[in-house]
């Protein structure tokens, strides 16, 4: 959702991936890792459905607001086996969704500020998040409740929320307080809500993804 390594998490590499007109309508983007060739986003009532072979790659929606709470369903129809998300390289994932926001976590350094200045010139118009927090579907479900993304430590934290070996062809609702989320992940207060991204990625072990997301909704957390 944020070339150099930033950039494959942070940013859309050049604008190669097609998007269907219903989905650009309503605001979304598609963006692509770096190097890997892109998944397929479609309209689905109420929401996206997502299709992948052995690739990966995101869309991603403007959003404006304080933190407040997130939420969503979502189902799994087939997916890459449990990885470890702790590691680069390997770490596939059937679907992720990514909070991104305006304001850098308290503890950020100089050298992630760099690397983010980088790959926001790569990313154009596209006004990066400094911080990102990613819920999971995938992983062993041993990882910690909430570690640094091995791909962007210091401005990237991940929670899996669904194992890899969830129930598939089941919907499942989430609701995430964004706020104490962000506190937890990286301490402060939280700045705003910028974006929002559905990525999924699955190159690593080659794996069909069918997997889908309605219903996303912005709220505060009263």
């Amino acid at each position: 959702m944020l070339a150099v390594v930033t950039s494959a998490a942070l940013a859309p590499a050049a604008a190669r991936a097609s998007l269907h007109p219903t989905l650009s309508a309503e605001g979304w983007t598609h963006g692509e890792y770096d190097g890997l060739r892109p998944a397929s986003f479609h309209p689905h009532p109420q929401g996206i459905a997502v299709e992948a072979q052995g690739t990966g790659s995101f869309v991603w929606k403007r959003m404006r607001g304080e933190a407040g709470c997130l939420g969503w369903r979502w189902r799994v129809d087939a997916g890459p086996p449990a990885t470890l998300l702790t590691r680069r390289g390997g770490d596939d994932r059937a679907l992720a969704i990514t909070a991104g926001f305006a304001g850098w976590p308290p503890r950020v350094t100089a050298w992630q500020r760099a690397q983010h200045a980088i790959a926001q010139v790569a990313a154009g118009r596209h006004v990066l998040p400094r911080s990102v927090l990613i819920y999971v579907w995938g992983g062993t479900g041993q990882e910690p409740d909430f570690f640094p993304s091995p791909w962007i430590p210091g401005i990237g934290c991940v929670r899996v929320l669904r194992p890899a070996g969830s129930p598939q062809g089941r919907w499942f609702e989430e609701r995430v307080d964004l706020a104490a989320d962000w506190r937890r992940a990286f301490g402060g207060e939280p700045p705003p809500l910028q974006e929002i991204a559905i990525g999924t990625d699955g190159d690593d072990t080659g794996t069909r993804i069918s997997a889908m997301v309605e219903a996303i909704r912005h709220t505060g957390c009263g």
